[in-house]
């Protein structure tokens, strides 16, 4: 049997309204320790997210979730935050936020691979 390994996770959602709370799940966040793995993925629908504000900037929300991912790889090209140890930017990433971009609690599992649960978790909660 292969070693199962602790990870965490949140998926990233979209507020378009933060006033009225709904949201729609556009990525995921997964942190792994034991694989020193964190990575991010997104998929934005902009006909979905128009469909709650038609004037949404979907260009911007998309250049927010491109940092995620570019702090969640971290490197000199992730800014300060980027510079950080994976679990600090995960924090960090998941921290409660009100603003159009945010992320739902942070939710534990166990996995083989990390890389392979980042892609069932896109496929189960965002597509």
């Amino acid at each position: 049997m292969q070693d199962r390994h602790l990870f965490e996770y949140a998926v990233i959602r979209v507020m378009p309204r933060v006033e009225r709370e709904e949201f729609i799940n556009v990525g995921v966040i997964l942190y792994c320790a034991k694989q020193k793995y964190l990575n991010a993925a997104f998929k934005v629908s902009p006909e979905r997210l128009k469909a709650l504000n038609c004037e949404l900037e979907v260009e911007v929300i998309e250049d927010n979730l491109n940092a995620i991912v570019n702090i969640s790889r971290g490197g000199k090209t992730a800014g300060p935050i980027g510079a950080l140890d994976l679990a600090s930017r995960f924090r960090w990433l998941t921290a409660t936020r009100s603003t159009v971009v945010q992320c739902s609690k942070v939710h534990p599992g166990f996995c083989v691979d990390a890389e392979e649960t980042l892609n069932k978790l896109m496929q189960e909660l965002v597509l």
